[in-house]
C-alpha cells in the first residue's frame, strides 16, 4: 500500500508531457555502458562521468572528465529500465536539466540533501518486527561517518496522538495551586502530549535507544536499503539496488519526480512517515 501511495504521488507531481527531444538520439551504441553499477560510489562517478565504461577513473584535467556527451548517456543507463512508471520524456528532461542548466549539476557525496532509508528487523519483546532507520553522512574533523537521524517503528507511532491540536491545558494560574492540577492531567496516558509545548514532536530515535538499552528491542538484520536524493534543484530521485539477470542491475534510479519546494516538504513528510 505504501508503494502504491508513493507511485500515485509521483504521477501527480509529474504528469506526462510532450517532449521534443528524441531519447534515442542521446544513447547511440549503449552496449558499452550496460554494466552493473556494483557500488554506490560508482553510481556517483557514473552520474558525474568520472569513470570510463571499464571502471577506470577520470580525474580533473582529463578531457573526458565530466564530459557532457558521455555523461548524458551514462545518466540514461542509470535508470531502472524495467520501471514503466518513469516516462521516457521525464528521463530526457531530467538528463538535459542536469547537463545543461548553468554549469551542470553533479552529485557530491559530502554535499548533503541525500540520505539512506534502511529497512531492518528487530526482535521486540521476542517477536520479530520491522523497523525503518534513516541515516545521513556527517562530516567529522577527519573524514565522515554515517549517523542515525530518524526511525519509524509502528508501535512507537501508536503511542502518540497524530492530532495534538485538541484543547487540553493547565490553567495559567496553576502556579497559585502549586500545580496540584497535574494530579488529574498526568493520569490519562493517552493525552499526555496535549500538555506539552506547542510544536512538540516525539523523539522516536531516543525511544529506540531507550528500548534497546532496556533489552526490549534487539537488532537482528538489514532487509533492504535505498537512498533518497534532493541534491538536484527542483528534482527528486530514489536509488535502489537490483539483483537480477541481465546488465541493467546494481544501483539504479527507481523513482524520479520533478518537484517544487512545497512538494518537497510533502514528499519528505511522506518518506519519514510523518502524520501516519
Amino acid at each position: 500500500m505504501r508503494q502504491l501511495t508513493i507511485l500515485i504521488l509521483f504521477i501527480a507531481l509529474n504528469p506526462i508531457q510532450g517532449y521534443s527531444q528524441n531519447l534515442s538520439s542521446f544513447l547511440g551504441d549503449e552496449s558499452a555502458l550496460y554494466a552493473e553499477t556494483k557500488q554506490l560510489n560508482q553510481f556517483f562517478r557514473r552520474f558525474n562521468n568520472e569513470e570510463d565504461p571499464q571502471g577506470q577513473r577520470y580525474f580533473p584535467g582529463d578531457p573526458d572528465y565530466r564530459a557532457k556527451e558521455d555523461r548524458i548517456r551514462y545518466i540514461q543507463m542509470l535508470f531502472d529500465k524495467e520501471n514503466k512508471n518513469i516516462p521516457n520524456e521525464l528521463k530526457a528532461e531530467f538528463s538535459n536539466y542536469v547537463i545543461e542548466e548553468d554549469s551542470g549539476y553533479f552529485l557530491d557525496f559530502h554535499g548533503g540533501d541525500w540520505f539512506a532509508e534502511v529497512e531492518t528487523t528487530f526482535a521486540h519483546k521476542g517477536v520479530d518486527k520491522k523497523v525503518t532507520l534513516f541515516l545521513k553522512i556527517q562530516k567529522e574533523p577527519i573524514g565522515s561517518k554515517w549517523v542515525l537521524t530518524n526511525v519509524f517503528f509502528e508501535p512507537f507511532s501508536k503511542l502518540f496522538l497524530a492530532d495534538t491540536t485538541e484543547m487540553r491545558f493547565l490553567h495559567p494560574m496553576s502556579h497559585e495551586l502549586e500545580f496540584m492540577n497535574l494530579n488529574k492531567a498526568l493520569r490519562v496516558n493517552e493525552e499526555l502530549e496535549l500538555y506539552a509545548q506547542r510544536g512538540f514532536k516525539p523523539d522516536y530515535l531516543m525511544l529506540l535507544f531507550y528500548e534497546m538499552k532496556l533489552g526490549n528491542l534487539t537488532f537482528k538484520n538489514v532487509d533492504n536499503v535505498k537512498f533518497h536524493f534532493f541534491q538536484i534543484d527542483n528534482w527528486y530521485f530514489e536509488i535502489t539496488r537490483f539483483n537480477r539477470p541481465g546488465l541493467n542491475r546494481g544501483w539504479l534510479m527507481s523513482n524520479l519526480a520533478r518537484i517544487n519546494d512545497d512538494e518537497k516538504r510533502l514528499l519528505m513528510k511522506y518518506i519519514f512517515y510523518e502524520g501516519n
